[in-house]
């Protein structure tokens, strides 16, 4: 109740009501360019490959389906959408833990950070050349792809160079816009642009895995023959993978932070203040699915694409690529690592220690300086555990669901891993921001009791 009645205060405030407005137009025209087909491609036979595709349940073609928000199948211009920017942000933010010149950039304020932003843009247009060079090239040769499929000949109409170039242009254009949309989203509407439109590229399959489900389980396909009481139990489990979800987002270990006392002059003094550093469970977001996923489907796609049918190399591919002991192990292994490297990389603990001895803060029983700093990596490899544990239970239940119960990847991606993470975290993020705004402007909010807290990450 208290939901619902935030959602109808949130329009009663106009400066809120035009940016949730705002939002939703821009969103509306991201989801216009996924829809553009790139010129030159022979749309017939690009949905006989895709629909080949889908009844394989091949890994690569639907993840990328999905996170692209139905682009792959209409080839559009938007295809790339907001993923080259994101990858550049990461890269970024990576190499500034490591190169001393980016680092300081990211310690001068907001003019270093107008620098770094102008840096990610420009490595932003080179990711989208080579991507979409790759893309065209792929298109012109399917044969690269492994597709044998007979329409595969007819996938481009005149290949060549010219329609190389063409779809360069078409798709760099296009993911540049949509970069400059989801600024647009950052300044004027709610929430974060880039992760909210990832959102509702993910989101925007929902109706196709609702269609799924009816056709497996009332409707006349394939799967009708399947229980009615799977239905139930799936519900029960979506709810209850959405709560660990939220409550995995929104968990933190709060670290008591206490500041001395202080003398100004006039004898006046301040201080003695106790606070907390809150340290996320989920402090790596979905960095480790999104670097894992990949290094996965790529390699054992290229291996699948030389090795000899029937070989040990192709074998070994095919089970790395297909959900099953090989694939779960390697899966559950890359997490873990990227969940550990991405902290180590992201969480300086000397740094923090330094700057609560600075502020004359410290953490009650633990001396300042080498020992607070000593004190927060061992705390913080404990919650990285713990979060990395849960992270890879939700990144699994995926794929044990079209494993075990042979529900179809469009359906079993919206019971965790990547998509259910994003749309938490960015429903929760946006949440927080129009309930922020209402509780200045003295309305209720989203929860009768308690606050949201935002999950501080893509």
């Amino acid at each position: 109740m208290a939901m619902m009645k935030g959602f109808s205060n949130a329009f009663r405030i106009p400066e809120l009501r035009k940016k949730i407005l705002i939002t939703l137009g821009l969103v509306f025209v991201c989801r216009l360019v996924a829809q553009i087909a790139t010129p030159g491609v022979n749309l017939a036979a690009l949905g006989e490959i895709m629909k080949d595709m889908q009844s394989s349940q091949n890994n690569f073609f639907n993840w990328f389906e999905v996170f692209t928000g139905g682009a792959l199948g209409q080839c559009a211009i938007g295809f790339l959408s907001i993923w080259p920017y994101i990858s550049a942000q990461i890269v970024i933010q990576l190499l500034g833990s490591v190169i001393p010149a980016l680092e300081k950039l990211k310690r001068d304020g907001e003019s270093g950070r107008q620098q770094l932003a102008q840096i990610t843009r420009y490595l932003t247009i080179v990711l989208c050349v080579v991507q979409s060079w790759g893309i065209a090239t792929a298109l012109s040769n399917p044969a690269m792809l492994g597709i044998a499929h007979p329409a595969a000949s007819d996938l481009v109409i005149n290949p060549g160079i010219g329609f190389n170039i063409m779809t360069v242009i078409c798709m760099t254009t296009a993911s540049l816009f949509i970069m400059w949309v989801a600024d647009q989203i950052t300044t004027f509407g709610i929430g974060n642009g880039a992760s909210l439109i990832i959102m509702i590229n993910i989101t925007s399959r929902l109706p196709q895995a609702l269609f799924a489900m009816w056709d497996r389980y009332l409707g006349g396909g394939n799967f009708a023959e399947a229980k009615y009481a799977d239905i139930a139990v799936l519900v029960i489990f979506f709810l209850l993978v959405v709560l660990f979800t939220v409550g995995l987002t929104q968990g933190v270990r709060k670290v008591p932070i206490h500041s001395a006392r202080r003398s100004v002059s006039g004898g006046a003094s301040f201080g003695m203040q106790q606070t907390f550093m809150p340290l996320r469970v989920s402090y790596t977001g979905v960095m480790p699915i999104i670097f894992a996923q990949p290094l996965i489907q790529i390699p054992s796609s290229l291996l699948m694409r030389v090795a000899p049918v029937g070989s040990r190399v192709h074998e070994f591919a095919k089970a790395l690529s297909e959900p099953g002991p090989l694939h779960l192990t390697v899966y559950a292994a890359l997490i873990m690592f990227f969940t550990f490297f991405w902290v180590a990389t992201q969480f300086n603990a000397i740094e923090i220690s330094e700057n609560l001895k600075k502020s004359s803060s410290y953490i009650p029983g633990i001396r300042p300086g080498r020992a607070t700093a000593e004190y927060l990596d061992a705390l913080m490899t404990k919650i990285t555990l713990i979060g990395g544990t849960g992270l890879l239970i939700v990144a699994l239940i995926p794929m044990m669901l079209m494993g075990g119960m042979e529900v179809p990847w469009v359906v079993a991606s919206f019971f965790g891993g990547t998509s259910l993470l994003i749309i938490v975290g960015v429903a929760l993020d946006t949440l927080r921001i129009m309930e922020s705004h209402l509780l200045v402007r003295k309305y209720e909010g989203f929860l009768s009791h308690g606050s949201l807290r935002g999950r501080g990450g893509v």
